[in-house]
Formats: C-alpha cells, sequence, structure tokens
C-alpha cells in the first residue's frame, strides 16, 4: 500500500490543483516501484486532470493489473472510461461498486448518477434515485434529486436548488445546483429571477478575474502578429487529419461536433486538453508570446507528439480527421500554428448577445473562464477575440473557414458542404440529423443536441434586453450584423 505520507503529499497537490507536480511526485514512486499499484493509480489520476487521457488510461489499466480488486482504481477506470465516452463500460465498471460503504461508494453512485444522466438514460436514472442509499447524503447527490424534483414541480426544484447554492456544501456543488435552478427559470420564462440568480451564483462561487490581463495578452499577440517573421520558419513536422475550432464557447461548437461527428470519416473528440497541455508549458517556460520564436524544432515536435497520441486515443475507428473543439485554441493561435502546421480551423461567431446572455447564464470554470461572471467582462471578451483572431487566420495563413452560427443554422447543409471540401471531403447526409448522433457529450449543451437544427436560440438575448447597454454593445453587434448580411 502507498505510505501514508506521500499519498497525503499528493493528495495535497491535486487539492491545490497542482496537478503538474502531482504528476512527477507519482511519477517518480512508481518508477522506483513499478511493481506497486497504487503508485500508478496515483499517476492516472494527476494524468487524468492534466487532460492526458490516453496516459492515464494505460496508467490505471497496469494499476488495475497489478490491484484488480481494488475498490478505488475500479472507480478511477470507470471515470475515465465515462471522460472517453465508452459508457457501457463505465457502468460495468461500476456495478460492482453499488452498495459499497464509505466515500468510494458514494463517488462510484455519483458517477454512475452523472452517466446516467447525460446519456439521456432518464427511468434508469429515476430507478437508482428512487433506491435511495447513503450516496444521498452527499450534497452532489442533491443535484440529482433536484432534476427528479423538476420533472412535477419546476418551481420546487428552483427552491431545492436555492437551499443548496445558499448551503454550506462544496463550491462545486453549490455552484451546479445555482445554475440548475438558473436554467429551470429561465425555461419557464422567468427572466429577471433567472439573471438574479445567475448574478448570485456567480458572486457566491466564482473568483475575481482580471479581463484586463486577457485584454493585454491579446493586444501583445496583435502587436507581434503584424511583423510576418515573427513565428520564424516552421519548426515542425506538417500534420495530417486534424481539425480544429477557433471560437468562444456557446457559439454553436457542440452542434457543429455533433454534426461532423455523423460524417464516416470525421471522429469528435470533444474538448480535448492537448492544446492546454502545450499551451501551459509554453507560458511556465516564459515563451508566451513574445518568445515563440526561439522554441526548438525539437520541443515543438514533442509537443506535437503528445498532442497527435491524445487525439488518436480519442479517435473513432475507420475515421481519418479528428475534430477538436476545445474552447482555447482562439487565445493561443499563433503557437497553436507551429505546433500543428497543416491543421484546419473552424471559426464561428453569434449575435454577441445571444452569445454573452448564454454564457452569464451558464456554469464556466470559475477560474480558467472567470469573465463569464458578468455581462461587461463578457463584452470585453468577445470584443478581444473579434479583434484578434481574423487577423491572425489571415497573418498566419492558417488553413480555415470561417462562419455566422445564424446563417449557419439557416442554412446548414451549405456551411457543412463548404467545411468538408477544406478537408478534402464529400458531403454526407447524416451530418444534417445531429440529434441522432449517440456519442456522449459532456458540455454545457448536452441537451440541446438531443434536438435537430433549429433557430430557436437566434434572439435570445431580447428575453434579457435591459442587461444590455446599447451603446457598449453598438460595434460589436455592427459588425456581427454585417457578417450576417
Amino acid at each position: 500500500m502507498a505510505t501514508e505520507s506521500s499519498t497525503a503529499k499528493f493528495d495535497a497537490l491535486m487539492a491545490r490543483q497542482q496537478y503538474g507536480a502531482a504528476e512527477e511526485l507519482a511519477r517518480g514512486l512508481r518508477e522506483r516501484q513499478p511493481r506497486n499499484g497504487n503508485w500508478w493509480y496515483l499517476s492516472a489520476r494527476a494524468a487524468f486532470a492534466l487532460g492526458h487521457l490516453s496516459v492515464a488510461h494505460e496508467e490505471i489499466a497496469t494499476a488495475a493489473r497489478l490491484l484488480p480488486k481494488e475498490p478505488a482504481i475500479l472507480l478511477q477506470q470507470a471515470i475515465i472510461d465515462h471522460r472517453i465516452g465508452r459508457t457501457e463500460a463505465a457502468l460495468a465498471r461500476l456495478k460492482p461498486l453499488q452498495g459499497a460503504t464509505g466515500q468510494v461508494g458514494t463517488e462510484a453512485a455519483i458517477v454512475m448518477a452523472d452517466i446516467l444522466s447525460r446519456a439521456n438514460r432518464q427511468n434508469e436514472l429515476d430507478q437508482f434515485i428512487a433506491a435511495g442509499g447513503a450516496w444521498q447524503q452527499d450534497a452532489r447527490a442533491q443535484i440529482f434529486v433536484g432534476r427528479r424534483l423538476g420533472q412535477r414541480d419546476a418551481m420546487a426544484a428552483v427552491e431545492h436548488f436555492k437551499v443548496l447554492l445558499r448551503s454550506a456544501a462544496p463550491n462545486h456543488a453549490r455552484r451546479i445546483a445555482g445554475f440548475e435552478g438558473v436554467r429551470t427559470l429561465d425555461a419557464h420564462g422567468k427572466y429577471r429571477e433567472a439573471y438574479d440568480l445567475a448574478a448570485e451564483t456567480h458572486a457566491s462561487t466564482g473568483t475575481r478575474y482580471d479581463i484586463g490581463a486577457l485584454e493585454q495578452q491579446v493586444e501583445e499577440q496583435r502587436r507581434l502578429l503584424a511583423n510576418p517573421g515573427w513565428l520564424g520558419p516552421r519548426r515542425a513536422p506538417e500534420v495530417t487529419g486534424i481539425a480544429l475550432v477557433v471560437a468562444l464557447p456557446r457559439s454553436g461548437t457542440t452542434l457543429i461536433e455533433q454534426m461532423f461527428d455523423r460524417h464516416p470519416q470525421i471522429s469528435g473528440i470533444g474538448e480535448y486538453q492537448g492544446v492546454r497541455a502545450f499551451g501551459d508549458e509554453a507560458v511556465a517556460s516564459g515563451r508566451w508570446p513574445g518568445e515563440l520564436a526561439s522554441v526548438s524544432s525539437a520541443q515543438l515536435t514533442q509537443w506535437q507528439a503528445a498532442y497527435l497520441k491524445g487525439s488518436r486515443f480519442l479517435c473513432r475507428d475507420g475515421a481519418s480527421w479528428t475534430f477538436d473543439k476545445t474552447l482555447k485554441v482562439w487565445r493561443w493561435l499563433p503557437l497553436v500554428a507551429l505546433v500543428l502546421p497543416g491543421a484546419v480551423y473552424i471559426a464561428i461567431d453569434r449575435d454577441p448577445r445571444d452569445n454573452a446572455i448564454s454564457m452569464l447564464l451558464g456554469n464556466f470554470h470559475p477560474q480558467s473562464m472567470g469573465w463569464t461572471g458578468s455581462i461587461e467582462s463578457i463584452r470585453r471578451a468577445i470584443a478581444a477575440h473579434r479583434s484578434i483572431l481574423p487577423m491572425a487566420l489571415e497573418q498566419l495563413s492558417l488553413s480555415h473557414e470561417s462562419m455566422v452560427y445564424e446563417n449557419f443554422v439557416e442554412d446548414p447543409r451549405g456551411h457543412s458542404q463548404r467545411c468538408f471540401a477544406r478537408l478534402g471531403l464529400p458531403m454526407d447526409e447524416a451530418t444534417l440529423e445531429p440529434e441522432r448522433n449517440t456519442r456522449m457529450v459532456l458540455t454545457l449543451s448536452h441537451e440541446q443536441v438531443r434536438k435537430p437544427i433549429n433557430t430557436g436560440s437566434i434572439g435570445r438575448w431580447r428575453n434579457y434586453e435591459w442587461a444590455f447597454e446599447e451603446s457598449a454593445w453598438r460595434n460589436l453587434v455592427a459588425a456581427h450584423d454585417a457578417r450576417r448580411a
């Protein structure tokens, strides 16, 4: 078994979200004792937290071979299977843990409920919740209890979520509860209440975010991009079969991924964290953004190899393209261009007001996406995004297609055909029925994509028109309307 001191040190690093340091600690332990399954288990947990899914999958499999009956390892295997879309495998691993006592039993039940919810297996989820159990004493379980209550009495569910938001529960559970209440109020036309509850949830569960720092980073990129030779010559091998989204959250990216994933030659890989991995390394090394020209060919090739390994692991058998819908690319586009020369980019923008209200009412990471906590910071982030993206795509000579969401949903065939042509692929009629895609969706849009393509969300901002200062949004709106026309 793992020594208490080493495990405690690892847990402390994970609690502080120092995942890289935790991975380094676990790697050192397993290299010294390669037959100790606990070290492989810790290493898999750290790799998973970092988004290194292929590595986590390999390491937890090794841990399971060394300790085949360890409940915590079975649980971690199920969590990883769930994350990579292997629903049935995840449920099979959780089955032996049903009824287990202690923290593992609680975690297993929470994961089970989450899988059934995201897979839209409502009857099974209802039965699972109705069966009760000690796991429902956990604050996170009350999220699922509240959702079930909402099927009978929506406003009672809102009150249930408000109580949880205002409780002493862990921040993560409180935040989810708050936004569950927001979503329910919005769906029932109670827009003022939804807005106020969103503001309360952001204020009580969020963190301070320096939007000025984001704007400065974007402005520095614009200055550097004005110099055509800034990045120097290509120093990494050209890649094939890699497509990435360059867009803000809630711009229609999940819809596009679900559509494209229906093409036999394209595999959606979700919000894959491969770009984040080498982006964080570039920032930590001080190379981002001004010193990118000094990054060696060997380093770029190493980052590329790690990205490709993870993307291929997530790729569906038989597909020749992966479609990465990570929302990090737009902020690191020059770096991504260096690491993945030859990649294709799909850019999509939405009415900035629809985009803003959808983000404000959504549960995004309170730190990395902390700018979603107010209408004003969202406006500034949208302005930053739209100031850098066209310039970067053109200055870097990147193969890309740009779309406007409103035009896309009005003519999905024409826009999809254009994107597929960019990838060298023919049109496939199955892509026009994304609601028939059975793959697991782990983003906030997992419910919307079960519906046929529609224009229902266009103009949603008008329900919250009083939240927008017309003069502040005028230029963004005019520029978008011009593109839409």
